[in-house]
């Protein structure tokens, strides 16, 4: 079983990454499904898909849970019946779930030098340290994305925008952490954030 790190930021909260390596029978065998999770799972047009959401189920025996445990709300957030607050993404190879008594949020991105195209639509702040012709450039923008994409995971609020409603305080790679604030409807709620990167991909989480 390939599960490839676990990270435990606190000691209410942990973090499992899973290398996808196995084939697609090969993960759905031992596992047992939900019938509309199997139906989600036998109506995806890639495998790649079904890979990822099929090694998820096994992070999620991993922490002690099955498919069973696991629900969706109308947002689309995922919740665990014990509620213990939970956060799941899957990119290309790599799965990763996080799993707190708090408020969470987790992403895996590849890192694509794609970013830089579209960094105009989640950044703006940012720019105000990102230095375009750095050799960081795209690594802190996968950064960036992976930290917002993990906020709205966290928030699940229908109309946040990454651009207008979060920010991201100045970091350095090697720190591996930053603060992250949200700034939405005249409040302001701050968060500690972490990241990890390992085989050209970036994982970010936000605790609170």
């Amino acid at each position: 079983m390939p599960l490839y790190k676990t990270l435990n930021p606190n000691s209410q909260t942990c973090v499992k990454i899973w290398k996808i390596t196995e084939s697609y029978d090969d993960l759905l065998k031992p596992l047992d499904l939900k019938p509309n999770s199997l139906e989600r799972v036998l109506g995806m047009k890639s495998e790649l898909h079904q890979r990822g959401f099929l090694s998820v189920r096994h992070l999620l025996r991993d922490f002690g849970y099955t498919d069973q445990d696991l629900f969706y709300d109308d947002n689309g957030k995922p919740h665990l019946k014990d509620e213990k607050y939970i956060s799941i993404t899957h990119s290309f190879t790599f799965s990763g779930v996080i799993i707190s008594d708090k408020p969470i949020g987790i992403d895996i991105e590849m890192q694509r030098d794609k970013i830089g195209i579209i960094a105009k639509k989640f950044v703006d702040y940012e720019f105000n340290y990102l230095k375009k012709d750095s050799k960081d450039y795209i690594r802190k923008l996968t950064v960036i994305w992976g930290i917002k994409e993990s906020l709205y995971k966290l928030f699940a609020t229908p109309g946040m925008l990454f651009k207008e409603h979060f920010l991201v305080i100045p970091f350095a790679l090697k720190d591996e952490k930053t603060i992250a604030w949200i700034d939405y409807n005249d409040k302001k709620y701050r968060y500690n954030t972490a990241f990890l990167e390992f085989e050209g991909f970036t994982c970010a989480y936000v605790i609170p």
